[in-house]
């Protein structure tokens, strides 16, 4: 039964029983009115007006669900569903509606993954010049400095030391950048090393103390999982270096019963409801690369706890 139909077989039923009451019940309306007469037809108006508000509110109420649903739907946190509640129509329309989202997480999830490993291809790409073009060129200029420094007097050779040093310097944020951008070390070296490496970098430039709490056993990864891991880890301190005021950070990794979960969270200022800005959304759609579960929420104590899971095997987008 379509919904128009629905809503007027309802009113239709609370006239018909208003107009059966008024047809058998002894009342008759005098002229002018009495007092008793206006009583009871007032009451009946009011029955029958309460009657047709339920009535209606209980056939409506899968369209008010559906309707906070919609404005409340976020791609990124995909499997919100509605029940195909009710009858006729209306649950046609929840069923037709959970398709569609169904359809538009799908199409998300593989528009974000193309996106996502053009942006891991352009970021190695980079890091690859910086470091043969850039990196290159100023090791040359830091050796010619030095065998200049070696041939001139010392008020000269003190200033090409300065400028060795200022080169030095110039050339290790270079490789900083290198690996920031693509980090050689996960490809070589695994997960773990490059979480070590990254923990030790961010501890060696802001100062905060770090413990790393990863498991023994853990297993074999793929690849983009491995990336998308030590990506939400790199985002996450650097959302703590900025924005925390922290003093101590933990990043943990542990197995899981069917994957593994990362675990950064400091003690810092702590977080009411975390803002989506575009570091957060960018976490949450690396872990739907990878079909994960980021979740967001204030630490034990104080601070704030960034948590991905992300299962071992996934389906291919």
């Amino acid at each position: 039964m379509s919904l128009f139909w629905r809503i007027f077989a309802l009113n239709a039923v609370v006239l018909g029983a208003a107009t059966a009451l008024l047809l058998l019940a002894p009342v008759t309306v005098s002229v002018p009115v009495l007092l008793t007469e206006a009583v009871i037809l007032i009451g009946g108006l009011a029955v029958m007006l309460v009657a047709n508000a339920a009535l209606l509110r209980f056939g409506l109420a899968p369209l008010d669900r559906l309707t906070k649903l919609m404005t409340t739907v976020d791609l990124l946190r995909p499997g919100q569903r509605l029940p195909a509640s009710g009858g006729g129509g209306v649950a046609e329309l929840i069923r037709t509606f959970n398709a569609m989202l169904e359809r538009l997480e799908q199409e998300r999830a593989a528009s974000s993954a193309r996106a996502l490993l053009a942006q891991e291809a352009e970021r190695r790409r980079i890091a690859q010049e910086l470091h043969d073009e850039v990196g290159q060129s100023m090791t040359a200029i830091l050796l010619g400095l030095k065998r200049s420094a070696d041939d001139v007097p010392e008020p000269q050779r003190k200033e090409l030391r300065e400028l060795q040093e200022i080169t030095r310097e110039s050339l290790d944020e270079v490789r900083r950048l290198v690996r920031r951008l693509r980090p050689g070390v996960l490809d070589d070296l695994g997960l773990v090393s490059a979480l070590t490496s990254l923990s030790e970098d961010f501890a060696t430039h802001t100062g905060l103390l770090v413990t790393r709490r990863f498991d023994a056993d853990l297993p074999p990864l793929e690849p983009e999982t491995e990336l998308v891991l030590y990506r939400v880890a790199q985002e996450s301190l650097t959302n703590v270096a900025r924005h925390a005021d922290a003093g101590r950070v933990t990043v943990a990794l542990r197995r899981a019963d069917d994957g593994v979960v990362l675990t950064v969270t400091d003690d810092g200022s702590g977080i009411e409801a975390p803002r989506e800005g575009a570091g957060i959304r960018g976490m949450r759609e690396r872990a739907l690369l990878v079909e994960g579960t980021l979740d967001i929420t204030p630490a034990p104590r104080a601070g704030t706890r960034v948590q991905l899971t992300a299962p071992l095997a996934r389906k291919q987008l």
